[in-house]
């Protein structure tokens, strides 16, 4: 069942504050408390031996020293490449953390998530499956429950099936007619979707039915402010610091 309990702000750290520190870091998530943020976002990826981390791509390339993809790699080969140096120097040693390490220091900043489901292509289920068991059995009582949302249909299937009292969202680049149908049947809890195809109208059908609707990445503080002004619930942003004045 859907769970409208679920309380997430109007504003919520982009991969951390990605536009301030190195995304999908523990550096990244320090900052992003300190702008003053009480939820961030971070997509967790599976490697070849079965551990949750967090990172954005497939591939290792654009946020570290390193290349390859991380389905093809162990952790121990993941943790030893720089994801801080590419950003700027002072964030040199930052490392690709694992989901244990985030539960941790979120549980340390009091921090809630969104946890997005990023799986490399052919193993959506195990992402889906080691994901969602360790946020069950790892998740501190005293945060707010997580969030967990994805692109990927099936792993929000399997997401639903192996977890169903943690809240799921649907995340879309852009909201189609069928975007109710697919809702209820994962039986998601909130809808997101790029701001810039998103209009008026759409915005207020998908409030209009219940359903809280999250745009991702706003950057512009003009922007957010409209968005707001047509229903949508919170915005995701790199520098969550131009958007926060507004709430």
């Amino acid at each position: 069942m859907r769970q409208p309990q679920l309380l997430v702000p109007k504003v919520v750290g982009h991969r951390g504050a990605a536009g301030h520190a190195p995304e999908n870091t523990l550096a990244g998530f320090r900052i992003a408390k300190a702008l003053g943020v009480s939820w961030v976002e971070f997509d967790v990826h599976l490697t070849a031996d079965g551990r949750c981390v967090v990172l954005h791509d497939d591939l290792i390339d654009r946020t570290t020293d390193g290349q390859g993809a991380v389905g093809d790699m162990v952790l121990e080969e993941i943790a030893s490449y720089d994801a801080g140096a590419w950003f700027d120097p002072r964030f040199a040693g930052e490392t690709i953390p694992t989901l244990e390490e985030v539960i941790d220091l979120l549980a340390d900043l009091g921090l809630g998530a969104n946890v997005e489901l990023k799986p490399t292509p052919g193993v959506e289920d195990d992402t889906a499956i080691a994901t969602m068991e360790l946020l069950r059995s790892a998740w501190p009582d005293h945060l707010p429950p997580p969030l967990v949302s994805s692109f990927d249909y099936r792993s929000l299937e399997v997401a639903r099936d192996v977890a169903p009292e943690i809240a799921r969202g649907l995340l879309l680049e852009t909201v189609t007619d069928e975007w109710r149908g697919m809702v209820e049947a994962i039986e998601a809890t909130t809808l997101h979707c790029g701001h810039t195809p998103l209009t008026p109208a759409r915005a207020r059908e998908i409030r209009a039915a219940g359903y809280p609707l999250f745009c991702y990445t706003v950057n512009h503080a003009g922007r957010a402010q409209e968005l707001f002004g047509w229903g949508v619930s919170g915005v995701f942003t790199d520098v969550p610091d131009q958007v926060l004045p507004l709430v």
